[in-house]
């Protein structure tokens, strides 16, 4: 089965469907430190169909240069990436690219259309900071250029993911819109609200996932069972070396994976520990760390701006937002969710260990969102932060996939049985 990724960041959603043997025919990415881990990433998979990973670790060890590494793989496979923004401007040009590889690669139907506009119109504190709510933020029209692909190429079933708060942008009318092109276009739709901490992600992240089919098929909405797991979110960080706030330390564990890790594909055999990176902090921020994670070390209490002494206050409102440091923390099932404005100062995921005093690292904000020890982004650290904050947990997106393969291998087989059966 295919897939096509619109809006398609460092590509968790993605992720996840290539893990359940889907073939991406293309992603579609305007931000080009997010397109570049796509390639990265595609390259990855290839080179694990062909057994030659080790390719890919001498590239994770910085023995190889990205040029090398890239070299190494049909260049057809990088032309699947498409850096452009999708808008009117560019849509047609999009089709066309899309339209050639599918023409090279002999593919004549597409099974799966996935992807999310950005959501920052229609979430809730984005609209608290905006005096018009965002309602003239051209980004609330994105899912008008999702429908004309699903016009376009009429995928068999389509994945539509985006903040709850979309649901009730413009007093809710935004959503009924965006409900009635897709029907419009041809597609039963239902939408729910789930929960990445219900498919094994160590985080507390609901999203809106709208699923489409084509009328007159068997097609439904999937049933989804939640996972109790008993993992705490300590789990991602025990065999992960200790940092003092700007420090590096790539390659070497400090342990053996733990049972989460190895269940759910975190870390596996042979992985090598890259962008185990944090940002660096001045001595304000860090006795402000300190302060709240004896505070939740001690009896799980959020700290609030307000109880800081006067002289560790930068800021003049003490009226609201008042949560602006937070510790992620490690004795509960699931952490806070993981937004992209982690790359802005780290304040609002604090380690919870009190001898480190810093903010997350880069890969342990990736392994709070599930994404694998061996998915490499691309870019700088801020890039970086920005684009694990803004992803699909490929976990939940996996579950998805899943769900969905089998609702369409079911109608695939469908006639061969009736024939085997009327034999």
């Amino acid at each position: 089965m295919n897939f096509i990724d619109l809006f398609a960041g460092a590509g968790g959603l993605s992720e996840g469907f290539m893990r359940q043997g889907y073939e991406p025919v293309a992603h579609i990415e305007m931000n080009n430190y997010a397109a570049q881990t796509l390639r990265t990433r595609a390259v990855y998979y290839c080179l694990k169909d062909a057994g030659n990973l080790e390719i890919y670790r001498n590239y994770l060890r910085k023995d190889i240069t990205r040029d090398q590494l890239y070299s190494s793989v049909d260049p057809n496979l990088l032309n699947t990436i498409i850096n452009r923004e999708i808008s009117n401007k560019n849509i047609d040009d999009i089709f066309r690219l899309i339209d050639e590889g599918l023409t090279n690669r002999g593919i004549t139907e597409i099974d799966v259309l996935i992807g999310g506009p950005p959501c920052q119109a229609y979430s809730l504190v984005g609209r608290a900071r905006d005096p018009y709510n965002k309602q003239y933020d051209p980004r609330n029209f994105l899912y008008k250029q999702y429908v004309r692909f699903l016009d376009e190429y009429k995928p068999k079933m389509f994945v539509f993911e985006n903040v709850p708060g979309i649901r009730t942008a413009g007093k809710g009318k935004l959503f009924e819109d965006v409900k009635r092109i897709m029907d419009k276009a041809g597609y039963d739709i239902e939408a729910q609200v789930l929960d990445a901490s219900d498919f094994g992600v160590l985080q507390k992240r609901k999203r809106v996932i709208l699923i489409g089919w084509v009328k007159g098929t068997n097609y439904f909405y999937p049933k989804f069972e939640r996972l109790e797991l008993g993992y705490k979110v300590s789990d991602i960080f025990e065999d992960l070396p200790s940092l003092i706030p700007g420090e590096t330390k790539d390659y070497n564990y400090t342990k053996k994976p733990n049972s989460y890790l190895k269940k759910f594909g975190i870390r596996q055999t042979n992985d090598i520990l890259v962008q185990n990176i944090c940002r660096p902090h001045n001595e304000r921020d860090r006795s402000i760390y300190k302060i709240a994670i004896e505070l939740w070390n001690k009896g799980e209490i959020r700290l609030k701006y307000t109880d800081l002494p006067e002289d560790l206050r930068t800021h003049k409102n003490l009226t609201s937002f008042l949560d602006r440091f937070k510790v992620v923390g490690k004795n509960i099932s699931q952490s806070h969710t993981v937004v992209a404005h982690i790359a802005k100062d780290g304040h609002h995921y604090i380690h919870p260990d009190i001898n480190q005093l810093r903010s997350i690292s880069v890969r342990e904000a990736a392994r709070l969102q599930s994404f694998p020890d061996n998915f490499f982004f691309e870019g700088p650290r801020t890039a970086i932060f920005t684009q694990i904050g803004n992803a699909v947990p490929p976990l939940m997106a996996e579950s998805i996939a899943l769900k969905i393969k089998k609702i369409l291998e079911a109608e695939t087989n469908l006639p061969r049985q009736i024939e085997l059966f009327s034999n």
